[in-house]
């Protein structure tokens, strides 16, 4: 964990890299600056093998983001606690600033997600950014599958994440991003949503790469054939395992989505460290859907548990 003084220096908090044109519109925000209270949120986790279960053993939040006890409401896996994501804000405003170090020691088994979907809200002089770091240790098995990313009109958001997995853990991480507040007609009316996703080893080796550039403002950058085409939902699901080889997790994946009706890929992950998936469509119920069916088809392949039904308020 950080110490204190340490965690409200920028060098913490901020990106260290921000992609330069969403820098171009940076300007002085008319309301809290970056940096001020109440616009750095910072939530620390860690969890260990505790008997037979795994255990939060340390945390530290500083609002607007927290999170409430974990709970053990899988009954096939009681061993595996489930931790809320939260944030009293009522989602991401400019100048806001969040990090999230989560830290999963050897033989733990964790589920994360967040209690609701990310609201992204409109932003006129600043930027948001939003930091994760996961790291997952031997022998562990991890899920991080937050709610859907939903950008306003003149949203401008940059979100970093980057996972640490030893080669004998586990780890699924989603994420889905929407065209936007589509019941007010706002379909890809945000700024700018860039979104880097770095998965290594222990060692800082790098396994993957994925990063996401929609801007608006450039041509084919947000409806072109590698990211939404003509769809309001993209959801992506990623897989790195040693439990299966990666052309039976891919196989799994195709499977499990070919009966769910919406349009997807699936592929193996570089060195066949596990597969990947993504999926397309506008019914944001179907999209839903299909990313808990390939969720489940995964658990059951790797550990033997379908996936339990987490229900949200």
């Amino acid at each position: 964990m950080t110490t204190a003084p340490a965690r409200l220096d920028p060098a913490h908090y901020e990106p260290p890299r921000t992609p330069a044109r969403l820098l171009d519109l940076t300007g002085t925000a008319d309301t809290l600056a970056a940096g001020r209270p109440g616009k750095v949120g910072l939530l620390e986790l860690r969890y260990a093998r505790i008997g037979d279960r795994t255990e939060l053993v340390d945390r530290y939040q500083k609002s607007p983001l927290q999170i409430m006890r974990p709970l053990y409401v899988d009954p096939l896996r009681p061993d595996m606690p489930v931790t809320y994501l939260m944030s009293t804000g009522g989602g991401i405003v400019q100048a806001d600033r969040n990090r999230v170090d989560i830290d999963c020691g050897p033989g733990t088994t964790v589920h994360l997600t967040t209690q609701a979907a990310t609201k992204l809200h409109r932003m006129e002089f600043d930027h948001a950014t939003q930091v994760v770091n996961l790291t997952v240790g031997e022998g562990s098995y991890v899920e991080y599958l937050p709610d859907p990313l939903i950008p306003y009109r003149d949203a401008r958001f940059y979100q970093r994440t980057r996972v640490s997995v030893h080669p004998t853990a586990t780890v699924l991480l989603g994420e889905v991003i929407a065209a936007g507040r589509l019941a007010r007609g706002e379909r890809h009316a945000y700024r700018m949503l860039f979104s880097d996703l770095e998965i290594t080893r222990g060692d800082g080796e790098l396994v993957a790469v994925d990063t996401v550039r929609l801007d608006t403002g450039e041509p084919g950058s947000v409806t072109g054939p590698a990211v939404f085409a003509g769809y309001d939902l993209m959801a992506t699901l990623y897989v790195v395992s040693p439990l299966a080889p990666a052309t039976e997790i891919a196989d799994a994946l195709h499977d499990a989505l070919s009966a769910t009706g919406v349009d997807f890929g699936v592929s193996v992950l570089p060195d066949d460290c596990g597969a990947w998936a993504r999926i397309l469509g506008s019914d944001p119920p179907a999209v839903t859907r299909a990313t808990h069916t390939a969720w489940d088809a995964v658990r059951r392949l790797l550990i033997g548990a379908p996936a339990p039904d987490l229900r949200k308020t």
